[in-house]
């Protein structure tokens, strides 16, 4: 009995051992969504790679914003610049900034249609200003919408183009329009969700007509262990992982 007592307690204190080990090495992650199946990628491998559980969060890259600016920002946040509100908020470690990955606006067009000239600032003016009907994800719902509008405005167009743009809910919703032929443009993210069979994605506007966007990740002030916090955004933001960015049709950062 007295031997039985005594492997019940190791055992006891094994799980225990276990259970701690186990939570010290879970860690959260908030992401916007639009780079979900990327980040799925990496994680799993990060995973493999280190034995640290990384439990994720997704919401919109408006969402994501909002949420880290109502205090709610997780063990490490990604955010889709600009981010001033979050900033305020000391939720998160400004000094922990760290760029992982940007994004670049692309314009698309039906399938079969003839592909309009992007590859000058003045071509995608004149694209843009000559086009009857321009779909885009409403800038309140979305980031790539928000985007959008600063491309206008860095083009000097925004006055004579804006009035032309159609805003809705999603990326879904933009896809399909232009698919069906019922918008002759669409405005969306360079990434490698944009494959509806109906559309050819023409590419990424330039960097000087359309300003990538900066995928930043920061830590929380709250996180409980830093050290796996660290590991994860120097892994999203490593050489390593650049493969896995470029297939994605996302720019690594370095």
């Amino acid at each position: 009995m007295k031997y039985l007592l005594s492997s019940v307690a190791v055992v006891a204190l094994a799980l225990s051992i276990s259970s701690a080990a186990r939570a010290q090495s879970e860690i959260t992650l908030l992401s916007p969504d639009p780079i979900k199946a990327t980040i799925e990628k990496l994680l799993e491998r990060f995973e493999a790679k280190t034995g640290t559980q990384v439990k994720v969060t997704y919401g919109t890259g408006v969402s994501t914003r909002k949420t880290v600016a109502s205090g709610q920002a997780l063990d490490v946040s990604l955010l889709f610049a600009p981010f001033p509100e979050a900033l305020k908020t000391g939720n998160i470690v400004p000094g922990s900034a760290t760029v992982i990955a940007r994004l670049r606006l692309a314009l698309a067009v039906q399938k079969g249609a003839p592909k309009p000239d992007i590859s000058t600032p003045e071509a995608v003016k004149r694209t843009l200003l000559n086009a009857k009907s321009i779909i885009s994800v409403d800038p309140t719902q979305g980031s790539v919408g928000g985007i959008a509008l600063l491309a206008l405005d860095k083009l000097g167009i925004t006055d004579e183009v804006k009035p032309k743009i159609k805003w809705v809910q999603n990326g879904g919703l933009v896809q399909d329009s232009v698919a069906k032929g019922e918008t002759e443009i669409a405005l969306g993210p360079y990434l490698s969700d944009m494959r509806n069979p109906g559309l050819d994605v023409v590419g990424a506007l330039p960097p000087e007509a359309s300003t990538p966007v900066d995928i930043t990740g920061f830590l929380s002030t709250s996180v409980k262990d830093s050290k796996a916090a660290k590991a994860l955004l120097a892994y999203l933001s490593s050489h390593e992982v650049a493969p896995v960015y470029e297939a994605a049709k996302i720019f690594p950062a370095h």
